[in-house]
């Protein structure tokens, strides 16, 4: 069945008949007369575009007669633009000159407005723009990362509604959440750092960072199947900074509160004469404290890469990424009430519930290398390989409950005080192979189409060592932070496992007009997880389909179906001894994206709705006890709308805005109380942030600001009766964690094309708000903080 519809779709999207029509050819040059290399020639009304070659020159082909707009684009020069009529059989000459200009002028908060973002074919596998494709996909520039001052996954994300922190474990990783979902899978240049399922977050520094992607809803086709728990909530891709053929870069420092330092820097440019080779090396280097006592960390970040244009239609990009990370962990603070009571103690900053030794260590590597080969002027094969290495060692004191009196009433302000070592080793990586089409026609219907294998693979060790029962400490007297020297560890639990994933995908827009596309896709995936106990192998099919009507020539309407798959172990047996099997994902999701203002303002509405059926549920009798085994059945929802509005309302005014509402039920489940919704999942989450940038006597200061709130959510899942997971009273439903707004203002100015001096104002109203993680871990976001920093550009 498979092996047909395959031949099917190759048959009907690459049996092409195309004519030769007219063409328009030209060179590009700086203001000085020398060649601008592999500068971007588009077509604006449909997007289609070629790169220059290393000496400017470029030529658009197989025109039909009509008159175009030529938008000529590259980093470090103002863009220009010029009309042309094309006639039929007719080769037009348009040259175009550039002019020089800051970098960050050609790039708008979601990035350039004539190209899709760098690496999103990771994610999507097709050559089209975000505003294009049939799923909700959110972009977070450099520029603005660079406008916000943000340092961390969660400050840049906090831009895109829907998303929102899970946990951060303690400040030691950021895990985050979209769509009801914990933990959705972070990518940096489309491959895993952490292969742990339960999404337990990652690392990384903002100093190499061009984009950050995020896709919305179950990325199935591209991805494979859901081997997260927050999978068909969506992906965050972090794509790092890639080579310049034109020299330039630029140095900074950073001091802030908390007694925060830090320097970076990132250099480009050629490496010789014809400019078909060019590098790229940033990096970064960091020391603070934080406002908590004897908790401070440090980190060495350096992101080198190089390209070579081989020729005019090959490329090969080879990139590195390091991250080494040391910071004290910090369980933050502690509930003085039960389960279903909000009294969270605002922990005085000079409390520290650890010891003084407690460390956490991040060291993460990642590798890739990227060939593009333009087969002719529709047809590119990509090939991809991706590798990322994570060592996580960590040492720290962890918390019990409460103990009790004589009576057997808790003393909630005394804790049992443990500790643990633990280490982690993770190794992933994923070769990605893709043939893409573009515009190819088949009669009066073109078609955009990718057709690809990808091989992923995936493996981790863990060793870790506890004692629960240290010491005992009360939060309201003097906290001894010495640890003992005669600490007696029981066993130490060891664990490993490896996962290999094959995965062949086809997709197809097909456009039959000016108004109306279809996009068709499936994936055939295989999965093989091998641990100490037991080897398991799935298999699953996923679909894509979906439709986009344009009414208007800026308005996109779409809907989409898609599924996923989610894998069980061998272990998950019905009360016949069988297998289950797969836990299935179905997302509707329809919506409407639009463009306007020459591509500066773009405007998204997206409804959507994910139920997760044949769910491997427990079986437990009348008295909550587990019987064993488990049933298929179950109906976990979530569903809502997201609003999204990002670009310039005016030239010297930039705008994003976002909301998301998000309803999460447990439907029929055997664990948890129907209607309850999934821990940390807050209803309502807002953005707003607007930048507003001086003329006249005033150019080169510019003043921002954001607004920033998370809803309440609940700290814990509802037990229906049996499930006692740490903090979980069964029966009694968990308190939610309050809503909070954060406010963050900016200011910066320009002396000239050099010098640029900002200052941050973080948290302005010094509003506490709390992320946590069951009751284990109830850490606060930060209080007011200032930064200045100050960059030199070349």
């Amino acid at each position: 069945m498979f092996k047909k519809l395959f031949s099917i779709f190759l048959f009907t999207t690459i049996g092409v008949c195309s004519a030769q029509q007219g063409s328009v050819s030209g060179t590009i040059t700086d203001t000085t007369g020398e060649p601008v290399p592999f500068a971007h020639v588009i077509i604006k009304a449909d997007g289609i575009g070629v790169s220059a070659d290393q000496n400017g020159a470029y030529e658009l082909k197989n025109l039909l007669p009509n008159t175009y707009e030529i938008v000529v684009s590259s980093v470090g020069y103002h863009s220009a633009k010029q009309q042309v009529e094309v006639r039929s059989n007719t080769e037009v000459t348009l040259n175009f000159t550039l002019e020089q200009g800051n970098e960050l002028e050609q790039v708008e908060v979601f990035g350039n407005r004539y190209e899709h973002p760098d690496k999103i074919e990771a994610l999507t596998r097709l050559p089209l723009a975000p505003y294009e494709q049939i799923q909700s996909i959110s972009v977070v520039s450099e520029k603005l990362i660079e406008q916000q001052g943000n340092l961390t996954i969660s400050e840049a994300t906090k831009n895109v509604p829907g998303v929102y922190t899970f946990a951060t474990y303690g400040n030691q990783r950021e895990s985050m959440s979209s769509r009801g979902f914990r933990g959705i899978p972070i990518l940096k240049n489309g491959v895993r750092i952490n292969s742990d399922f339960r999404g337990v977050g990652v690392l990384t520094d903002m100093q190499g960072v061009d984009n950050i992607q995020v896709l919305k809803g179950a990325a199935s086709i591209t991805q494979g199947v859901a081997t997260d728990l927050g999978s068909p909530g969506g992906v965050i891709n972090i794509v790092t900074k890639t080579p310049r053929y034109q020299f330039g870069g630029n140095v900074s420092g950073r001091v802030g509160s908390f007694g925060q330092a830090r320097t970076t820097y990132d250099v480009y440019g050629p490496l010789n004469n014809s400019k078909n080779l060019a590098f790229r090396i940033n990096g970064t280097f960091e020391k603070g404290d934080s406002f908590r006592d004897k908790v401070e960390g440090e980190r060495f970040y350096i992101n080198p890469s190089l390209e070579w244009r081989i020729d005019n239609k090959s490329k090969l990009t080879m990139e590195m990424d390091y991250l080494d990370d040391s910071r004290t962990p910090d369980i933050g603070t502690v509930n003085l009430g039960e389960n279903n009571t909000n009294a969270i103690y605002d922990m005085p900053y000079d409390q520290f519930l650890g010891f003084e030794t407690d460390r956490s260590n991040t060291m993460n590597q990642t590798y890739s290398i990227r060939f593009n080969r333009e087969l002719d002027d529709q047809l590119d094969l990509q090939v991809a390989y991706y590798h990322s290495n994570l060592d996580l060692d960590s040492r720290g004191a962890s918390l019990g409950n409460a103990i009790t009196d004589n009576e057997d009433n808790a003393i909630y302000n005394q804790r049992i005080r443990g500790f643990s070592n633990s280490e982690r080793n993770d190794k992933n990586s994923v070769l990605q192979v893709d043939l893409i089409g573009d515009k190819l026609e088949t009669g009066s219907i073109k078609h955009t189409f990718q057709v690809g294998m990808d091989y992923r693979s995936s493996s981790y060790s863990t060793f870790s060592q506890t004692i629960s029962n240290l010491d005992t400490i009360d939060v309201f007297a003097p906290i001894n932070n010495t640890l003992p020297s005669n600490i007696a560890f029981g066993t130490p639990n060891e664990g490993e496992a490896s996962s290999r994933s094959l995965g062949f995908v086809a997709q197809d827009v097909v456009t039959f007009n000016s108004w109306l596309k279809s996009f068709l896709g499936i994936r055939y995936s295989t999965t093989k997880t091998d641990t100490d106990t037991e080897s398991v192998s799935n298999d699953a099919f996923n679909p894509l389909a979906g439709i986009i009507v344009t009414p208007y020539q800026n308005i996109n309407v779409f809907a989409s179906y898609t599924n996923s798959a989610y894998p069980r172990t061998a272990s998950r047996l019905d009360e016949n001894g069988e297998p289950l099997g797969n836990e299935r994902f179905d997302q509707l999701e329809a919506g409407i994206k639009t463009n306007w203002l020459d591509n500066k303002l773009r405007f998204n509405f997206t409804y959507f709705k994910i139920n997760n059926k044949n769910i491997n549920l427990p079986v437990y009798d009348e008295n909550w006890v587990a019987t064993g085994f488990y049933q298929k059945g179950g109906n976990d929802e979530r569903k809502g709308v997201e609003l999204e509005l990002t670009g310039r309302l005016l030239d010297n005014l930039e705008l994003i805005g976002g909301y998301s509402y998000i309803d999460a039920q447990y439907k029929e489940h055997t664990s948890f109380v129907y209607g309850s919704a999934p821990l940390n999942t807050p209803k309502h989450t807002f953005n707003l942030y607007m930048n507003y940038g001086f003329k006249g006597a005033l150019e080169g200061l510019t003043f921002g600001g954001g607004a920033y709130y998370t809803g309440k959510r609940p700290i814990n899942d509802w037990s229906a009766g049996a499930v006692t997971h740490e903090g979980i009273v069964p029966n009694q439903k968990p308190f939610d964690v309050d809503a909070y707004t954060l406010v963050n203002l900016q200011a910066s100015y320009r002396f000239n094309r050099n010098w640029n001096f900002r200052v941050i104002a973080n948290n302005v109203f010094d509003e506490i708000g709390y992320n946590a993680y069951r009751t284990r871990f109830i850490n606060q976001t930060d209080p007011f903080n200032l930064a200045g920093v100050v960059t030199y550009s070349f």
